[in-house]
């Protein structure tokens, strides 16, 4: 990765910029003070969020994100009410695929993520596939063989049914289950990726629907087993990515990391103001899960 600064972007449509080659978070000029940082963490707030964004009279039954067409089935997380999905997008460089010689900045994020000689991109995996929007671009972007996987019956159908309307269920395969559950014992991916649910709630909160995962992980217990796990099912050359956020908390994250033998190097970062539900400035980071310098682990 180039070691270009991560700079203060607030934008619609946004923009990815490169962060540091080095681990860490680096600061962000602009981020929201305390009292503010506390009400985008608040996770009741978010569990609020899942319940009316399931009900309301506005929701659709197919939307467009990333210049396609896309169904959204019933108690599936809507990335038409949060800019979660395209950020991944972004993220992973499918929404604007580039060679991997160009000069753009955000050629220093997508790079790890260019084809080879002969167009493919390497296997995929996305844990909480939700509509399979992310999917079935890496996909379509020449990723395979594609997986993805979520908790939630829900989801996986519409995954599916997003594979077959963009043609591409030769190539993806949709399982359900808890983080890595759905898969064989052996798989392997050049690419593990999760866009997590990273507000945190209380370890003793209990979910009263599938659909409220999507936003809350109760005491970090998911993003634990995904720091420790995701590492262990890449390629020898692969990569582990955790698409994260300031409605998260970012400093815990790091110790969960280290108490798990694990590093999280900032690959990218972006501001955006969301608006949907309020007028929040959240900042969106894209971790590489490393293994930790024996140092750190002694």
């Amino acid at each position: 990765m180039s070691a270009v600064p991560v700079a203060s972007v607030v934008s619609a449509p946004r923009a990815v910029v490169p962060a540091p080659a080095g681990p860490g978070t680096a600061p962000i000029l602009g981020c929201p003070g305390e009292a503010e940082a506390h009400q985008v963490r608040s996770f009741t707030r978010s569990l609020n969020r899942s319940r009316q964004s399931l009900t309301r009279a506005d929701r659709p039954r197919t939307f467009t994100l990333g210049g396609r067409e896309w169904d959204l089935l019933d108690e599936v997380f809507a990335p038409v009410y949060s800019p979660s999905t395209g950020v991944g997008l972004d993220f992973l460089g499918l929404n604007d695929p580039r060679p991997a010689d160009t000069d753009s900045r955000e050629a220093a994020v997508t790079t790890a993520f260019a084809p080879d000689v002969s167009g493919r991109r390497g296997s995929f995996l996305e844990i909480g596939c939700g509509t399979g929007v992310i999917a079935v671009t890496a996909a379509l972007a020449a990723h395979g063989p594609v997986v993805a996987c979520d908790i939630s019956p829900q989801a996986v159908e519409n995954t599916v049914r997003n594979a077959e309307r963009h043609g591409v269920q030769d190539r993806l395969r949709a399982v359900c289950g808890d983080l890595f559950g759905g898969l064989d014992d052996g798989e392997r991916f050049d690419t593990v990726f999760w866009s997590s649910n990273y507000v945190l709630g209380p370890a003793d909160y209990v979910y009263e629907s599938v659909h409220e995962r999507a936003y809350v992980d109760t005491g970090y217990q998911a993003h634990r087993r995904y720091l420790e796990e995701a590492p262990r099912r890449t390629t020898a050359s692969g990569a582990a990515l955790l698409h994260f956020s300031s409605r998260g908390d970012v400093a815990l994250l790091h110790r969960i990391a280290a108490e798990s033998g694990r590093e999280l190097r900032t690959l990218a970062a972006c501001l955006v103001q969301e608006g949907e539900y309020g007028n929040d400035l959240v900042e969106h980071l894209l971790f590489q899960i490393l293994p930790a310098p024996r140092s750190r682990r002694a």
